[in-house]
């Protein structure tokens, strides 16, 4: 079995399951759906084209670095049918900032891993992190393995940032894991989310309900420092 590891990180980003009209909000972390989008756009697979061969992709995500929520007031204009001006309308727009997360996929069938793994590096359509106006970075391909999701996360190094390594005093941090049933034999609790793609169509968009699980690794922070306090403070005056 074979896992691709990304890293989705950047000024913004949205991961919405539940937005409706005017209000547009945002996970805390990204969700399968958009994933599975992701490799779908990068496949050159077309919104009304069949998605079965993507159906049982195995999917984790692990919170690296938590972001903040940002909330965007955002004005926008509706017209008539005759092209006269109707109203001006408010929505609410949520993203979250400066977040870092590392998203794993795997599959049984490795030649489909392969497929995906070039596609992502050379995409048929442009990928994003959650909406249009938000691209994913040069570098947010991490690596291939050659192994389960499981190991491959707990074998990758931690990715948040250095002055957010540096708020944690001690040498290990734990991170929160999100994931598909039955990757983690540790998992504390689990949970019910409407994530699971059945058409990505404009004119039939449908998703329905998955289980995903929780749990937490624990990764070494490379920026920890110990405090040693035993000095003599007559080393200072000398002899």
């Amino acid at each position: 079995m074979k896992t691709i590891l990304m890293k989705f990180a950047g000024p913004m980003q949205s991961w919405g399951t539940d937005s409706h009209f005017e209000n547009r909000h945002t996970d805390f972390y990204p969700s399968k759906s958009a994933v599975i989008g992701m490799i779908g756009a990068a496949l050159g697979i077309r919104r009304d084209d069949d998605i079965k061969e993507l159906e049982n992709i195995k999917f984790a995500t692990r919170i690296d670095q938590e972001g903040s929520l940002l909330k965007d007031y955002h004005i926008a204009r509706k017209y008539k049918p005759t092209g006269d001006f109707d109203r001006n309308y408010v929505t609410e727009r949520y993203y979250l900032e400066d977040a870092i997360f590392v998203v794993a996929v795997s599959h049984e069938d490795d030649n489909l891993i392969e497929r995906i793994y070039e596609a992502l590096k050379r995409p048929y359509f442009q990928l994003f992190l959650g909406k249009r106006s938000i691209p994913v970075l040069a570098d947010f391909i991490l690596d291939k393995f050659d192994s389960d999701i499981k190991r491959a996360l707990e074998k990758c190094e931690w990715q948040a940032k250095d002055y957010y390594k540096k708020r944690y005093k001690q040498s290990q941090k734990a991170l929160d894991i999100y994931c598909d049933k039955g990757i983690f034999d540790n998992a504390d609790r689990e949970i019910l989310r409407q994530d699971k793609v059945i058409s990505f169509s404009k004119k039939n968009r449908q998703f329905s309900f998955r289980y995903e699980e929780h749990t937490k690794i624990y990764v070494e922070n490379n920026m920890f420092e110990s405090e040693d306090t035993e000095h003599n403070i007559f080393d200072l005056v000398g002899e």
